[in-house]
């Protein structure tokens, strides 16, 4: 492990546009590198994070000590403990724990000798003293038909004191349009007529899990040659390029070069050390870029872009113009729009839903209230509910279908990689659940991830990768201001993919076979849902509405869910296009 040095963490730190001038906070910064066991990188990402779930905290002295105090201090916790248990499990054989066991038998028969019978008994049997438990939960438990009580997962489960205290119930934290009247609803009729299926058709979407890890880096390289030269011709037509010029080629006057943007080492992307590595077309090779005559620029490793510059050796591109990609066009429904069709209400949220210190569903049960509450027409549940293996998962299913059955609302359920019972490759194949009767079956929609789902002729683009943070941690940019999410979306519109970056981080999976297939946008979304761990936030970029409505939970506390109001809208009278999404909030439950 390199040593960290203030010099080490200030070049990370300008990588995500942070100056740092005070030597007393790259002091602390070092110090608390070294006791925390973290590389600057690593330290830098953990403060980013932070910092952006703090509406842009200062980096300051006093700050990175409230850091360390809510961070690192239970990362550091969180390590030990697993330390300890690791090792407690190494020292036990088969003959320690005989011993063991023998040993709490023993204690327990010289516990009794001391006890008061009870009335009735001729012996008092030990008992754990109980835990508390939520009265809601406990009501739950007598219901047969929900299921998500503490009881029936674990018989010793304490509820969430952090969780139940939290504040702010119900608060709008984030908001897009303006809702006509005061009340969140769906339709007169819930559910009733709302048509829901996939744009790709069943043919072209992916439906049932595949045999993966058989990939050969020239059947990758297809992909990324292919990606390279589709984009490129939507560059070369939008732009009006007449031809792109070979990178490696020497030449005299400005020239025109296609290709892919990738760091020239196994470390960040910065300014000096991007490379350009074109298709086959135009030699297949790579090119050093000096971008010191741009004035504004955003890259990030897997981008593809057009470039013009001069290269007088062959040997270096300076790039003086840069043509970024174009957005695919927005879909256009066949079916015509009713003159006195309300709005859609569909609710967003987003796992895990049990807190992080304790198993009970008290937030998934919150949402649940939410939902008979405004009776929406369509709610888009993205899994990771942590804890759960197959037959608890399946559970949890039936409860939230029989629990929000007096809605009729359609549910629609996307799976995450973090699901401790599917499959962790990307693209991700959607849930099966044989076990849903024909009735529940009805309201439940099973998709994949990513996929573009169409909801009354209103396309929604949907995954639940944390793609926001993957990029944001690989983008380097200048002059392009401060809002960096709003450049990744539009990354991911104008590269038209769901997962742009390459090469991925290392806890995505992918599988570029099936991602060449089922990982592109076929069309620009009217709504692009991505959760993330990220802040929260509701945006508009090039007519996209983009949401992140964050986590249900967020560890110990209550976090956010989002709602949209969306309805089919035609072209307005001068022929521009009207967004279908009426509205948006982010609230926290």
């Amino acid at each position: 492990m390199a040593p960290v040095t203030g010099e080490s963490l200030n070049l990370e730190l300008e990588m995500f546009g942070i100056s740092c001038q005070d030597d007393s906070v790259l002091d602390k910064m070092v110090e608390q590198c070294i006791c925390n066991r973290l590389q600057a990188d690593e330290m830098v990402q953990e403060w980013v994070a932070y910092s952006t779930t703090k509406n842009g905290l200062k980096l300051t002295v006093d700050n990175l000590e409230q850091f360390e105090h809510e961070v690192l201090n239970k990362k550091n916790k969180s390590k030990q403990s697993f330390r300890k248990e690791e090792t407690h499990n190494r020292t036990r054989d088969i003959h320690s724990l005989q011993d063991l066991i023998k040993a709490e038998e023993e204690e327990e028969n010289l516990l009794d000798s001391y006890s008061t019978p009870a009335k009735g008994s001729q012996k008092r049997s030990l008992t754990t003293p109980e835990h508390p438990h939520s009265k809601r939960s406990a009501a739950l438990l007598a219901s047969p038909g929900l299921l998500l009580s503490p009881a029936s997962f674990s018989s010793s489960v304490t509820p969430s004191l952090k969780y139940s205290q939290r504040g702010g119930k119900g608060e709008v934290v984030a908001s897009f349009g303006t809702v006509q009247g005061t009340r969140w609803a769906g339709r007169k009729a819930p559910g009733a007529g709302v048509q829901l299926e996939l744009l790709e058709g069943p043919e072209d979407t992916l439906q049932c899990s595949y045999k993966y890890m058989f990939q050969r880096l020239r059947d990758i390289r297809d992909v990324l040659v292919e990606n390279i030269e589709e984009l490129g011709e939507s560059l070369r037509h939008h732009f009006k390029i007449e031809e792109f010029s070979p990178v490696s080629l020497p030449a005299q006057d400005s020239i025109t070069v296609l290709g892919q943007i990738c760091c020239d080492g196994n470390g960040k992307l910065n300014a000096q050390s991007v490379l350009l590595e074109a298709g086959p077309e135009q030699g297949g090779q790579q090119v050093p870029v000096d971008l010191s005559e741009l004035r504004e620029y955003s890259l990030f490793p897997g981008q593809v872009v057009a470039m013009e510059g001069m290269n007088t050796t062959g040997r270096k591109l300076t790039v003086s113009k840069l043509y970024e990609g174009v957005p695919p066009p927005f879909y256009t429904s066949e079916v015509k729009m009713e003159m006195d069709e309300e709005p859609l209400n569909v609710l967003v949220a987003c796992g895990p839903y049990t807190p992080s210190d304790s198993l009970t569903f008290d937030p998934l049960l919150d949402l649940m209230n939410v939902i008979v509450r405004d009776g929406p027409d369509v709610c888009l549940l993205k899994a990771k509910v942590t804890e759960t293996f197959e037959a608890i998962f399946s559970r949890c299913i039936e409860s939230i279908v029989d629990g929000t059955k007096s809605t009729g609302c359609h549910l629609v359920f996307v799976p995450s990689q973090r699901d401790i019972h599917h499959q962790s490759i990307y693209p991700q194949p959607p849930f099966t659940l044989p076990n849903l009767s024909k009735d529940q079956a009805q309201r439940v929609t099973l998709v994949p991830d990513p996929c573009t789902l169409l909801i009354d002729g209103v396309t929604f683009g949907l995954t639940s990768t944390d793609i926001l943070f993957h990029m944001g941690a690989e983008e380097i940019s200048i002059g392009t201001g401060s809002d960096r999410f709003s450049r990744i979306l539009k990354h991911m519109l104008t590269q038209r993919s769901f997962y742009p970056l390459y090469p991925p981080v290392e806890e995505v999976n992918m599988d570029y076979e099936k991602f060449q297939s089922f990982g592109q946008m076929p069309v620009a979304p009217d709504v692009l849902v991505l959760p993330s761990e990220l802040r929260y936030f509701i945006k508009d970029v090039v007519g996209c509405v983009c949401v992140n409505p964050g986590r249900l939970t967020k560890g110990q506390v209550g976090g956010t869910y989002g709602r949209l109001l969306v309805q089919r809208s035609a072209a307005s009278e001068d022929g521009k296009r009207m967004s279908p999404c009426l509205a948006a909030q982010v609230v926290k439950i």
